[in-house]
């Protein structure tokens, strides 16, 4: 038996440099099967013995958790935002994309569906309704500049440079409204090789040939990095086969609404679902972790507490949480339900958080559009209207090929439905960051409301919020 006193702590880095990601995957599996230190392992290990390890393991016997420790970092650029959600719609992962805030995005940044190639009349007409969108995009960016540069002073110590950029980025924040999902991005992402199949499995199911390709291109390249780990990444027939038979079901259950309604639209959030004994279920659950009963015999006792004792156990859980201090994971257990009416913009800024549960509806142009308060102030209603007017058209057009290929024609401006199923814990850190004043506004606006109805069914849980 090691005498313990002996054994020294030690916390060290395996350099990527010396060791591929399939080495420092299999390097880090070992350790559940050999004694040796993490180095004396690494020194065991080369390419052919990974890839024998991932073969038998990982593919053979699915262990495939081997795969996480196996990190990949890809570059995506000049993909579709439509596709681009697909890509980052996968929790275990990290993004950075391209803001449409910050940046001013060219003339002729859209992806061409390949589905049109045959089709050179819808093509046709597809490609002019994007030049226009574009072309109205740097008509109305350059105007709202103009326009700010009258009623927006610059600061006594601010550098003209400076007072530009801002003007700028104030006009670009309000003129993407009019971008349609067909726009360009880049995006760099960090996965692990587990999670890189998943989502190389989920793009390669899709129906649209952008993603497909995506997917395919994105397998390559993984392969490149861990050949093994992600060999088996094929498209999925359950995924395919579900997405028709529910789709079917829809139109035989006729919840597929024909009614349209292009008017102006505003950002929305309806709370459809809450737990109705939240502070007592949170009290439970608080108390569960430092007892040595069953969660049964817990809340047998809690039941019994007066309300008063049942809060006093949150306020000692609570109180003391700082700006930035997250909240203790009990607030997990606590869930809300909302629907959400959304512009595409302000969807894809909500989507970032993704420790919720997110159902979005597919896009389309029937639920209207948001206004943008400049575009009134700045009396560019006309120009702003006349673009939303044009993917509507175009929209329809595209419908008759294929709903989802229209969705590449919805503009950032359109309105999105989404039902979503949120825990208490990220309330927090949601409401925290998206009601602040320097939010995009109508995610702003839509979590204003989302905070206040969780106020009025739970004013004591929330309260313990650091808003900035």
């Amino acid at each position: 038996m090691p005498d313990n006193s002996i054994l020294k702590r030690r916390i060290y880095p395996l350099d990527p440099r010396e060791l591929s990601q399939e080495e420092l995957a299999v390097v880090f599996a070992m350790t559940s099967r050999r004694p040796e230190a993490f180095d004396e392992i690494r020194d065991l290990v080369n390419i052919e013995k990974a890839a024998d390890f991932n073969e038998r393991w990982v593919l053979g016997y699915g262990h495939s958790s081997v795969a996480e420790h196996a990190v990949l970092h890809i570059a995506f650029e000049n993909i579709s935002r439509l596709a681009c959600d697909t890509l980052e719609d996968n929790r275990l992962a990290s993004y950075t994309e391209k803001s449409s805030r910050y940046q001013v995005i060219g003339a002729g940044s859209y992806h061409v569906p390949s589905e049109l190639i045959e089709k050179s009349n819808v093509r046709r007409e597809y490609i002019e309704t994007c030049d226009k969108l574009f072309a109205a995009y740097e008509q109305l960016l350059n105007n709202l500049q103009f326009h700010l540069s009258k009623t927006t002073p610059q600061g006594p110590k601010e550098r003209d440079g400076a007072y530009r950029l801002r003007l700028r980025r104030e006009a670009t924040d309000t003129c993407r409204f009019i971008l349609p999902a067909s726009t360009l991005t880049n995006v760099g992402v960090t996965m692990n090789a587990r999670s890189v199949e998943h989502a190389v499995r989920k793009l390669l199911s899709s129906e649209l040939l952008e993603e497909q390709a995506i997917g395919s291109e994105f397998k390559a390249q993984a392969q490149s990095i861990t050949p093994t780990l992600v060999r088996y990444a094929d498209p999925n027939v359950y995924l395919k086969k579900s997405r028709s038979n529910i789709q079917e079901d829809a139109e035989k259950n006729q919840v597929v609404n024909s009614s349209i309604n292009r008017a102006p639209s505003g950002v929305s959030a309806k709370l459809v679902n809450f737990d109705n004994d939240a502070e007592s279920r949170l009290s439970k659950v608080l108390l569960y972790r430092n007892s040595d009963m069953s969660y049964e015999q817990i809340s047998e006792k809690v039941d019994n507490l007066s309300y008063e004792n049942q809060i006093q156990v949150i306020t000692n859980a609570l109180s003391e949480i700082g700006p930035h201090d997250a909240p203790v994971r009990e607030l997990e257990q606590i869930e809300y339900t909302f629907e959400l009416c959304l512009d595409y913009g302000a969807y894809r800024e909500f989507k970032r958080h993704r420790m919720q549960s997110y159902l979005p509806q597919n896009l389309h142009v029937n639920e209207g559009f948001v206004i943008p308060p400049l575009i009134e102030e700045a009396n560019l209603l006309d120009a702003y209207t006349h673009a939303i007017e044009l993917s509507d058209s175009n929209f329809d057009s595209l419908s008759k090929i294929s709903p989802r290929l229209a969705e590449y024609i919805v503009t950032h401006g359109h309105i999105r439905r989404v039902l979503t199923k949120i825990n208490l814990r990220e309330c927090y850190a949601l409401f925290k960051l998206r009601v602040q004043s320097q939010a995009h506004f109508t995610i702003h606006d839509a979590m204003n409301q989302a905070l206040k109805q969780i106020e009025e069914v739970h004013p004591f849980l929330i309260q313990f919020i650091q808003l900035r």
